[in-house]
């Protein structure tokens, strides 16, 4: 099978960034979440990347209860890669971080590659009218998240889910994250080809301008070569713009509602799906392909659908 000019889109269908005030598209109950999920597989996406929620209020949600619902409806529907989350929210532990992924052994999960401040709080100021719930407020207004992914803590993932035959979605938001991906490759804890989602435009890490796009891929080509795989996350407005950066050069693209809330200037994007048909135009105008589940597979060499456990 020839994969060039492949590109894998992922789709984020709900995150721990966003929270329901926000908009009242963003999937929050277990069904929600499944049926948005099924819709970006149907529209193109290869990979979708969960998160859960608490069906109540909606606030993020780590537990093996929560995803249980979620996992079994679409693994039903899709034969989508199911890429669990290991970055709950930031203000999670990494014990409560790595459960669900922990137990249900998913062909890829993702990883964080650093510690960094992650600075929610502008958006607090832009929303407070409408905001719902009171962890909200507190949730956008702290000014003092770590998200805190330590080398111990990276090294505990990595092993933990890697005996199980778990792959990763590497999530690095600066040019060290790379370095520290580095040092672990050159350990021999996670081999090639390495699913590098560079990300590109949260408060605390790298921006979203070219020259910062250019400089994460030229990193990353001279530290990996040929072992990595890349893909790209832009933030907000930058979604679309910076995947269309990606799929020019080669690489891969990740879009969602967790990232990216908007369709254009003041209008909100109505389902994942539409944004995954967005970034299929942008990849079939360039004269690509959208990559199929199983090309996907085969790309990242993930151990298959029916050696998880769910």
């Amino acid at each position: 099978m020839s994969l060039q000019g492949k590109v894998i889109i992922t789709c984020a269908v709900t995150g721990a960034i966003h929270t329901p005030s926000m908009s009242p598209y963003l999937p929050v109950s277990a069904a929600e979440i499944a049926e948005a999920a099924i819709g970006a597989a149907e529209a193109g996406a290869a990979i979708v990347h969960l998160h859960a929620r608490n069906e109540s209020d909606g606030a993020p949600d780590q537990s093996v209860e929560a995803f249980r619902p979620i996992l079994g409806v679409i693994r039903q529907a899709t034969d989508a890669v199911l890429n669990i989350t290991t970055g709950g929210a930031p203000t999670m532990a990494i014990a409560e971080r790595i459960r669900p992924a922990q137990h249900y052994r998913p062909e890829l999960a993702s990883l964080n590659m650093g510690t960094m401040n992650f600075g929610l709080f502008p958006m607090l100021d832009r929303y407070a009218p409408q905001l719902r719930h009171q962890w909200e407020r507190d949730y956008l207004g702290n000014k003092d998240i770590i998200f805190r992914n330590t080398f111990g803590d990276v090294e505990h993932v990595m092993s933990t889910l890697g005996a199980g035959g778990t792959r990763f979605e590497f999530e690095c938001y600066d040019i060290s994250h790379l370095y520290n991906l580095k040092h672990f490759f050159d350990r021999g804890l996670v081999r090639g080809p390495l699913f590098i989602q560079t990300v590109f435009g949260l408060m605390g890490g790298i921006g979203a301008h070219p020259d910062d796009v250019l400089h994460m891929k030229r990193t990353a080509d001279r530290l990996f070569g040929d072992d990595y795989r890349w893909s790209v996350l832009g933030a907000g407005r930058n979604q679309l713009p910076i995947a269309a950066m990606s799929a020019a050069m080669g690489g891969h693209v990740r879009v969602g509602l967790e990232d990216n809330l908007w369709a254009g200037k003041g209008r909100l994007a109505e389902s994942n799906a539409a944004q995954v048909r967005a970034a299929r135009q942008i990849i079939e105008g360039l004269g690509l392909t959208v990559a199929t589940p199983d090309e996907a597979r085969e790309m990242l060499a993930l151990k298959g659908g029916d050696r998880v456990d769910f």
